[in-house]
């Protein structure tokens, strides 16, 4: 441009100036067209080089497809509405469902430090087609997800070797967490929970459920099983672990979404997708040999102003849950009463509260709310037998000991059978990729058993005779 305005004033104050203005004016332009389009050719070889330079530092995850809502295929398992699509994926659930074996803070700090990335991709039959540009832009942790976008990640995370702070090294114990499994596919994992081993752990606890699975259960599957419900420290039985991010969703679901139907339908028209049944040993008989307890069940203050505990509340305020158990007699001998206990919701300490406060029969085994009539506590008297030395297992645990032949008894409650889904089946369901059409409705119903604890087993026997 600067060359044709010379040309300009050459024209107007130059008379021998003979050659044609049109003609150089032309040249130059050709010449300046060809030097943008060299500038643009080369900036654009320099753009691919960069991007195939920055393509090596980046792990690709696969694009991204709406998954299913686990509440939603939960309410379809109790026979609701259909699952939907519906529901919102953020960055950092896509990314955690993409490599679960990446921990969360690790996750959380490359999202801070803003070294997560997202590449728009269109998805048309077999080819991936990008958009303009083929930019990489920075990506919040909270910014939802659409069809067909890619997350990308530092290529760094690809050498990150999970390691737990607390490596369950003693083969010993890995395989008496093992021994413990009594049902396992590619969604859960079932164990018998022995009696004194914390389902979850906390300020004192060093040894629990969840950090035991990570260790021991695992197995070959990337992601560490999660707990989905929980049983008391002293309670024993049937205890459920999700294997999957997706899996645990569900259960979790299913679990809630067995409590609320109770709550908003009759319990006739209700339907259990869910069964747990408890066995109970209590101290005295009950009125009925069965029947239906509802009861509030709330918290309370003691008067020391630190102690909680649970009980039920006529009056009904805001604070009290409403908690429904079913009950039938198995049996009674000797002014004790086996007890199945059917929780038809999930409130802490229900079955205890309710065996104590409603049936004013306390479970044998619970001070916390049988205290009273463990206060004249008399152990039943049995022949003594020769005993063979008791085998030490790990975690300080004590099979042996507890039953009612002792001074101390343990808790006699013990969750002894559960029906669920498979929740496999609706897994696969899940899946993006996934073109069968299952009815989850129907899905077919694991029916679980546990064993009674020997402790309670002796007691079992006692009663018997």
């Amino acid at each position: 441009m600067a060359m044709l305005l010379r040309l300009e004033r050459c024209r107007h104050f130059s008379p021998l100036f003979s050659v044609p203005v049109d003609q150089i004016a032309r040249s130059i332009l050709q010449r300046s067209s060809f030097n943008c389009s060299l500038s643009s050719a080369l900036a654009v070889a320099n753009g691919d080089e960069q991007r195939r330079k920055e393509g090596g530092k980046w792990l690709t995850l696969p694009p991204f497809a709406p998954q299913k809502d686990p509440s939603s295929v939960a309410k379809e398992i109790a026979g609701g509405t259909p699952a939907g699509d519906g529901e919102i994926t953020t960055a950092l659930k896509w990314v955690r469902i993409c490599v679960p074996h990446l921990p969360m803070s690790l996750v959380q700090k490359l999202f801070r430090l803003r070294q997560v990335r997202k590449d728009l991709v269109s998805i048309n039959a077999s080819s991936r087609v990008q958009f303009e540009g083929h930019q990489l832009k920075r990506v919040s942790a909270k910014e939802v997800m659409t069809s067909g976008e890619v997350i990308l990640l530092p290529i760094s995370v690809q050498n990150f070797t999970k390691k737990d702070k607390e490596q369950c090294d003693n083969h010993k114990e890995i395989k008496f967490i093992r021994s413990l499994i009594l049902y396992k596919d590619s969604a859960i994992i079932v164990i018998n929970k022995p009696h004194g081993l914390p389902t979850q752990g906390g300020f004192g606890i060093k040894n629990s459920i969840d950090v035991l699975a990570a260790t021991s259960l695992k197995f070959d599957c990337p992601e560490s099983p999660k707990l989905v419900h929980r049983l008391d420290r002293d309670c024993s039985g049937l205890l459920v672990l999700g294997r999957t991010q997706i899996s645990s969703s569900i259960l979790h679901s299913i679990f809630r979404e067995k409590t609320s139907r109770v709550l908003k339908h009759s319990i006739k028209n209700a339907s259990r997708v869910l069964q747990r049944k408890y066995w109970a040993l209590v101290i005295g008989t009950p009125k009925h040999s069965s029947g239906l307890l509802s009861a509030p069940i709330g918290k309370i203050v003691l008067e020391d102003g630190k102690s909680e505990r649970i009980t039920v509340i006529k009056e009904r305020p805001a604070s009290s849950q409403h908690a429904l158990t079913e009950y039938k007699v198995i049996k009674t001998s000797n002014g004790y009463t086996w007890l199945e206990l059917c929780p038809l919701t999930g409130r802490k300490h229900q079955l205890r509260v309710h065996c104590a406060e409603v049936l004013r029969t306390p479970i044998v085994g619970d001070y916390k709310y049988g205290w009273h009539a463990h206060k004249k506590w008399e152990p039943i008297v049995i022949a003594k037998t020769a005993k063979l030395p008791k085998e030490k297992l790990p975690f300080g645990l004590d099979f042996e000991s507890g039953s009612i032949s002792e001074k101390q008894p343990r808790l006699h409650l013990h969750c002894r059978k559960m029906i669920l889904p498979n929740i496999a089946e609706a897994v696969q369901h899940l899946e993006p990729l996934s073109t069968t059409n299952c009815d989850l409705a129907g899905l077919d119903m694991l029916d679980l058993v546990a064993p009674l604890p020997p402790y309670m087993l002796l007691s079992w026997d006692i009663l018997s005779f």
